[in-house]
């Protein structure tokens, strides 16, 4: 999910960045007659794509900050911990890459024109948004992984949802765990989201509210 916004972000603002640049120096708009200081609805332009990118954002913002509070629900769930450190320090280097992406393209398009203060708005406001995630997710143990009796909850920069119903294999291959379900459906989480320690209890906690008679270990998994 976090990959497919990331993507749809990049998408928004590369006609942002176009307009951005025409109006900015004033660059010759051949199929309309004219330049971009001059060309017609660049006001509502910018609203425009400022709303769009303020859309994708807010959604991923509010999915996250959801997920988030869900996990660290910790009574509702039969096992619940913070996620392992390796995992935790790659998941804040991410959104703090993240933040200074959307600082750097804010600070780029107001250099060019100050008309873009709507997508500058924007742009920042995201990447305040990301950097503050980070520090609370951090500082206070908020990206954890948690098991009920009918799923395993993930939630660092995405949340992800994964129900035991269905569910016909479980296993490992190099650095994820994979969940394959009937109709060829599958899942992948990395396998440092549960740190070392707390492997063994997160494997029985799995097992216990599944039919082993239908989901299948691998021998890796056995082992995690």
């Amino acid at each position: 999910m976090n990959k497919f916004v990331n993507i749809l972000m990049l998408l928004l603002m590369l006609p942002t960045m176009a307009i951005t640049i025409y109006v900015g120096f004033d660059l010759p708009v051949e199929f309309i007659k004219t330049t971009g200081e001059h060309m017609p609805f660049k006001a509502e332009s910018f609203l425009i794509f400022a709303g769009l990118l303020l859309i994708v954002g807010a959604r991923r913002s509010v999915r996250r900050w959801l997920g988030v509070r869900m996990v660290n629900q910790i009574p509702r769930f039969q096992w619940n911990e913070p996620m392992g450190a390796s995992r935790l320090k790659q998941v804040n280097l991410y959104l703090i890459m993240e933040a200074g992406v959307s600082f750097f393209l804010a600070f780029s398009c107001w250099a060019v024109t100050h008309q873009s203060w709507p997508v500058v708005l924007v742009m920042t406001v995201l990447g305040i948004d990301h950097l503050l995630f980070a520090i609370v997710g951090r500082q206070k143990n908020r990206f954890r992984v948690g098991v009920t009796s009918k799923a395993i909850v993930v939630a660092d920069r995405d949340i992800k949802v994964i129900y035991f119903s269905g569910l016909r294999r479980v296993s490992t291959h190099q650095q994820s765990l994979f969940f394959d379900y009937i109709k060829e459906l599958q899942f992948a989480v990395p396998i440092d989201v549960v740190a070392q320690e707390n492997r063994t209890l997160f494997r029985e906690t799995i097992e216990k509210n599944i039919n082993r008679d239908k989901v299948y270990f691998s021998e890796g998994f056995k082992e995690f």
